[in-house]
């Protein structure tokens, strides 16, 4: 098949939504399938080759992102390569070129729904207007975005049943963004990691984009109580405050940015840590927390969304309703026993990228068929 990802973010952008495409790619791709990005033009330095570019304007609201407005010729591209699907990631303007484009070419087209919109609005909306006016608006134009769609993937139940509370899609598929569970495994040596940012002891990691709807504060307040350094891996907008909590409450000694680091040395972080700790509310997945399950390290995350779906508390990790409980749940982490790392390695091989890419591929077969089929 030839598969079109229309996607609202992508390189150099580093969020869940990126990494997604990136491994789904992958995997499609190692099984024969051809995969082509569109995605919006951050400019010529950081232009991949490959990649159909729709020119964009900096998002002023939130750093490292860019809104595709400007003209192109991404559909005539399309058409020469005689695309069999449209898979579109995210809701925002590039949802709307993938639903231009399916109608255009005559083929299926899906999204997969990554994110909550509602719930970070309050935090980048780009307008300055009622936080309740402005949700009723997006929300208004998600339900109408969805119900163009010809199936929405969603990486958990917990997440398609919320979204079919909201709206009416026209068939919703539970399919997980894929765990690379031959990058991330469990035996890999941390060492130089530890050395390099000098930690110490044991070490509570936090991986991910540092952005406000992570809650990562309440986890900074959490590890007052706890015998451990806190491993803050990524950056973004929350950092500065999180920093001057940190400085606040006098645990410097105890809390280390490493700020973004390459994917490739993801394995190494996870490696010198003895478990990862998640507080979003936010994840309709949560990929770093299945990495970190691969990679043969327990977790303890927020009994929320997507997580009630990974997480059995004391079985495969660890879950807490808030900051009160939150310290608790870490430290039975730090001694979980060998069955429950079991049971979370076991979690993670379920997720795998080539489970994970063979369901959505069976997805696209199924809807070409239903379309028409091939020319």
């Amino acid at each position: 098949m030839r598969i079109a990802m229309v996607t609202d973010s992508y390189y150099p952008t580093k969020d869940g939504v990126v990494t997604s495409v990136t491994i789904t790619k992958k995997a499609l791709e190692e099984k024969g399938h051809e995969v082509f990005i569109v995605a919006p033009d951050p400019g010529e330095k950081d232009r991949i080759d490959g990649v159909i570019y729709i020119g964009s304007i900096k998002f002023r609201s939130y750093a490292g992102y860019f809104i595709p407005i400007m003209p192109s010729k991404a559909l005539r591209k399309l058409e020469k390569l005689k695309i069999d699907v449209i898979h579109i990631h995210g809701v925002a303007v590039m949802a709307l070129r993938g639903h231009v484009y399916s109608n255009q070419l005559n083929v299926p087209v899906v999204m997969t729904f990554h994110t909550m919109v509602g719930d970070v609005l309050k935090f980048y909306s780009p307008v300055n207007l009622d936080e309740g006016f402005v949700e009723k608006i997006v929300w208004k134009y998600i339900r109408w975005i969805v119900r163009k769609m010809d199936a929405i993937i969603v990486p958990s139940p917990s997440i398609g049943e919320e979204l079919k509370s909201l709206t009416k899609p026209k068939r919703v598929e539970i399919i997980p963004t894929g765990t690379d569970v031959q990058r991330f495994h469990p035996g890999a040596d941390g060492t130089a990691f530890r050395k390099e940012h000098g930690l110490e002891g044991k070490v509570v990691a936090s991986v991910g984009r540092l952005s406000f709807e992570k809650n990562i504060d309440l986890v900074i307040r959490a590890m007052k109580d706890v015998d451990a350094t806190f491993l803050i891996v990524g950056d973004g907008p929350s950092r500065p405050s999180l920093e001057s909590l940190v400085k606040e409450l006098g645990m410097e000694d105890k809390v280390v940015f490493t700020g973004y680091i390459d994917n490739e040395r993801l394995l190494d972080a996870y490696a010198a840590s003895d478990m990862l700790v998640s507080a979003s509310r936010f994840e309709t997945q949560g990929l770093s927390v299945l990495e970190a399950m691969a990679a043969g390290i327990p977790v303890a995350c927020c009994d929320a969304r997507a997580f009630h779906d990974i997480i059995q508390n004391g079985v495969n990790g660890f879950l807490f309703k808030g900051e009160e409980d939150c310290a608790d749940a870490i430290n039975r982490c730090l001694n979980a026993s060998e069955e429950v790392r079991r049971n979370s390695l076991n979690t993670a091989l379920s997720n795998s990228e080539s489970i994970s890419s063979q369901r959505l591929a069976e997805l696209y077969e199924d809807l070409i068929s239903k379309k028409g089929g091939r020319e």
